[in-house]
């Protein structure tokens, strides 16, 4: 099979009316703070544990047509001792990879931060491909203040984003371009859409700028919502805002964009999904790539034991299925009491 034809297959497999992607790529420290909300010490074994049990999910290929793993997680085996790209696929769902190797400050640009892992990425992308991954993820992010983010940050990210992005389709293996703008802060819902229409709009122009294929990437944005500290907004709200914005900088050729939560309640990323795609056809599949909002629950019902092996599958799948109730337009607040 060709390069094409391998980015062609993998986007076909991921954006599908109904389904979304989960985010399991917690890093180590991550991972051990959730863990440690629910009484359980983050070791390997635990780790493989949980992540296995809620990937092995009866019918979770149903609603999710994509994992984003970590390093760790792609080389390890289920607990039933396959492999655990093998176990995805066997549901239909397609193995990713995160690729970046988190942030630092961004040097003479106090209160702001950039993206490390581009040295090697080639070589990285080989071997994960090899191990089974289909596509990959990277994170960059953009803080919010009256004077933040900068020129200096936003193109700095934006030119990794973009070089992460040509790397991943040279060998085969579909981007998914991160750019989040952080829900820390005080700013109101405008001030959160005026940067994100900038970061975005910065970040098509370094991927058209290194030549990036836009019908085989996926974008995952931030919604545009008010600061966790700010005025509080309505899923209409927000998705009226969030739309408005994408409409003006996001390209048509761009196949799905699979919204991030961001700090957002499970409840919340549902109902604000759901708003957005009632808003009527977009140029976009516009779906899900949650991690916290839909593992939550899964992670209280687990607390570390493998005894609570159907009480955990059963609150993960009834996220999924309610995230993908939302990229239809089919959610409605009521659900939360009668799914699952």
């Amino acid at each position: 099979m060709s390069i094409q034809s391998e980015l062609t297959a993998t986007i076909q497999d991921l954006v599908q009316p109904g389904k979304g992607i989960l985010a399991a790529d917690e890093s180590h420290p991550t991972i051990a703070k959730r863990f440690k909300a629910v009484g359980v010490e983050s070791s390997e074994e635990k780790r493989r544990e949980y992540r296995s049990l809620i990937m092995s999910a009866p019918g979770a290929g149903e609603s999710i047509s994509g994992v984003i793993l970590f390093e760790e997680t792609l080389g390890q085996e289920s607990l039933e001792g396959l492999p655990i790209p093998e176990l995805l696929g066997r549901q239909s769902i397609v193995p990713g990879i995160k690729v970046d190797k988190g942030k630092k400050p961004l040097p003479n640009a106090p209160g702001e931060e950039i993206t490390y892992g581009l040295d090697g990425l080639d070589e990285r992308l080989e071997g994960y491909k090899a191990q089974g991954a289909r596509f990959a993820k990277w994170r960059c992010v953009f803080h919010i203040s009256e004077t933040l983010p900068s020129t200096q940050a936003i193109e700095a990210n934006a030119e990794t984003l973009a070089r992460y992005a040509a790397l991943c389709q040279s060998v085969g293996i579909v981007p998914i371009v991160e750019p989040e703008v952080l829900i820390n802060g005080d700013h109101t819902i405008e001030r959160s859409a005026e940067v994100n229409e900038v970061v975005i709009d910065a970040v098509f122009e370094a991927l058209r700028r290194h030549r990036v294929q836009l019908e085989t990437m996926i974008l995952k944005p931030s919604m545009v919502t008010p600061g966790k500290d700010g005025p509080n907004a309505t899923p209409e709200q927000v998705a009226e805002a969030t739309i408005a914005v994408f409409r003006r900088v996001v390209p048509a050729a761009v196949p799905g964009i699979n919204f991030l939560s961001g700090g957002q309640t499970p409840e919340e990323a549902t109902a604000n999904l759901n708003a957005i795609n009632r808003l009527g056809e977009q140029p976009w599949v516009l779906s899900f790539s949650y991690g916290r909002a839909l593992q939550e629950p899964s992670q209280k019902a687990w607390a570390g034991s493998r005894d609570n092996a159907a009480e955990t599958q059963a609150a993960f799948l009834k996220r999924a299925n309610l995230n993908g109730a939302a990229q239809t337009g089919q959610y409605r607040p009521e659900m939360e009491n009668d799914a699952g």
